[in-house]
């Protein structure tokens, strides 16, 4: 007779692998929806990036199968571009992105610590050379699946 953790274990991969098989796996800090759904200047996540849908193309391809997506893709963190095909009933992650504003207490080699203007909470960002950042001044910060980046300066 076997005892009780070996059969939880069993069953926890065969829940695992029906997860997976219906679609049901994904990514912390996402949601799913429809490659239908998307929009220009919404977000998707493929492959633990969030990225900027910069265009996208429907296409039916005839009497049989269904129709497809073309989406053309700008990773938000590092500006790599990507393109990404599925069919328009495919379902992709989709990054759960918070925006908010911060005021820089202090620059310490590539980090930007910044304090938040609504939580008070401290923020370590990475420098970006973009930016005219002093102490003192105004940010504008995104964060998507646990990175952040500065988005403007004031």
């Amino acid at each position: 007779m076997t005892s009780g953790p070996p059969v939880r274990g069993l069953f926890s991969l065969m829940l695992i692998r029906h997860c997976s098989s219906i679609g049901m796996n994904h990514m912390p800090g996402t949601t799913r929806v429809e490659i239908r759904t998307l929009k220009i200047g919404r977000y998707v996540a493929i492959n633990d990036d969030a990225y900027k849908i910069l265009s996208m193309s429907k296409s039916k391809p005839g009497k049989h199968g269904s129709a497809k997506a073309r989406i053309e893709l700008e990773d938000i963190f590092t500006g790599q571009k990507k393109s990404h095909v599925g069919t328009v009933t495919d379902n992709i992650q989709v990054p759960m992105i918070e925006k908010g504003s911060a005021i820089i207490t202090h620059i310490q080699g590539n980090e930007v610590h910044a304090m938040d203007n609504k939580t008070y909470e401290t923020l370590i960002l990475p420098t970006s050379a973009e930016f005219n950042l002093e102490a003192g001044n105004e940010i504008q910060w995104m964060e998507a699946m646990g990175r952040y980046r500065i988005t403007r300066d004031h």
